[in-house]
């Protein structure tokens, strides 16, 4: 008999917590914002909870709203490699952009993650489009949205053939004959493209799950078709059981039809859960986050996700929806359709708008008692709507906490999630193979 099929759950870390005032929130500890202490303790308290990964996102450009907002950004490579010190199982997802960085760097660096960690780390894979990203990088523009993904596309190759650059048995460290590594199994990749000249091979050997584990979180077209092609797990942001499903089955069968396996592909929602021991405690909870809200701040990042200046529009009347170019070019951006659907389909004014994104930007939050959360969890994992949960604590450290402590045993009690960690790779707790060196496989066919 086959094993029960189980979650998948990775804890997001946002420094203060996903709410957008929860900086503001008098239990959130900003002493500790930038405190390395302070993260280890969180993922060695995931760790504790068996969560699959800890993760990190990030962006090459500080957030205009800071002002408001505790946005600021820790670079995530060096935060996991603090993070993989204090731990030992549980997987390490950082953000990397492949519009702004270049891949012989990053191979290097998410392959010391990976043989520093024991075979943990996953590269959320990113094409950036966030405001004024090019001016750090001596460009004007961002690239269009369709070459951005094309260089992502040529990057991916080339970041591939760098990590399966050395084949697994390419180093042999034979002190008796002398001979540290086989150089006819360790290949230059000699890479010349539109976007990228690498000469490689990689500096360093192939690393314990071969390469780390591919993240994605678009939802575009082109980011669905990038996901489907190269995704291992998918963070996306769902508002509704019907919704989750159209995409979960979309991606699924887009991958089967590129010969990939369904089960390859973890789908994996944010799920932002305000907790408490009734309803009512957990609703007032939710509302206590949501009076802390700055209009100011919440009406610059619709504006900004919609293409409409609402700063002088009246917060208790329904949203402008007439003024919404659903052909323009932001209309292609996945955040930009799930906003527009909330406004149809719930006709909210700007108020109860700004309300419903500032619990996590558009990811799915709930308010109710750990049996309600629970509920939600398996119905959505149960009837084809994910595979696991991106878990977005409103405030950190204690939302978290709340999370571990009253849901994940209510999870394991109904078999819906492991007692103890069965693997150390984060391809393990996630049941993806490790992939061969494509030069291994070459050598293997021509045999």
């Amino acid at each position: 008999m086959s094993a029960r099929r189980q979650l998948s759950l990775n804890l997001f870390v946002y420094p203060a917590g996903h709410h957008e005032a929860a900086w503001r929130y008098p239990q959130t500890g900003l002493d500790t914002l930038q405190d390395l202490g302070y993260y280890q303790a969180l993922a060695q308290r995931a760790e504790q909870a068996t969560f699959d990964a800890i993760f990190l996102a990030d962006s090459p450009v500080l957030p205009e709203n800071i002002r408001y907002a505790a946005r600021f950004r820790l670079e995530p490579l060096t935060w996991l490699s603090a993070i993989a010190a204090a731990t030992s199982h549980i997987g390490l997802i950082g953000t990397a952009t492949t519009t702004y960085t270049e891949p012989y760097n990053l191979a290097r660096q998410f392959a010391a993650l990976d043989h520093l960690s024991g075979g943990r780390a996953g590269w959320n894979i990113v094409t950036t489009h966030e405001g004024k990203s090019p001016l750090n990088f001596g460009l004007d523009a961002h690239p269009e949205h369709g070459d951005r993904y094309a260089r992502a596309t040529e990057f991916l190759d080339v970041a591939g053939k760098l990590w399966d650059s050395w084949e697994d048995d390419a180093l042999l460290a034979d002190r008796a004959s002398g001979v540290f590594a086989d150089t006819a199994k360790i290949h230059p990749i000699r890479h010349v493209g539109k976007y990228f000249r690498v000469g490689g091979a990689l500096s360093t050997s192939r690393s314990p799950q071969g390469r780390p584990v591919y993240v994605q979180a678009g939802s575009s077209e082109e980011g669905r078709s990038f996901a489907a092609r190269f995704a291992e797990a998918i963070f996306t942001a769902h508002q509704t059981l019907d919704g989750a499903r159209q995409f979960y089955t979309d991606i699924k069968r887009r991958a089967v039809a590129l010969g990939r396996s369904a089960e390859h592909i973890k789908v994996l929602p944010g799920i932002s859960a305000f907790i408490g021991s009734t309803e009512v405690e957990a609703r007032r909870l939710e509302e206590a986050f949501d009076e802390l809200i700055q209009p100011e701040f919440s009406l610059a990042e619709l504006s900004a996700r919609l293409g409409v200046d609402f700063s002088r529009h009246d917060l208790d009347a329904p949203v402008a929806a007439e003024l919404i170019d659903r052909q323009g070019k932001l209309a292609s951006y996945s955040r930009f359709k799930l906003i527009v659907d909330i406004i149809d389909r719930e006709r909210p004014t700007l108020r109860q708008l700004i309300r419903r994104l500032a619990g996590a930007r558009g990811h799915f939050v709930l308010a109710g008692t750990p049996e309600r959360i629970a509920d939600e969890i398996q119905r959505w994992f149960e009837q084809g709507a994910a595979d696991g949960f991106n878990v977005m604590p409103p405030w950190m450290p204690g939302g978290f906490e709340l999370f571990a402590d009253e849901v994940v045993p209510i999870l394991r009690r109904r078999g819906l999630f492991r007692e103890r960690y069965a693997h150390r790779t984060l391809r393990g707790h996630y049941g993806l193979p490790r992939p061969e060196s494509q030069y291994a496989q070459a050598r293997r066919q021509t045999a």
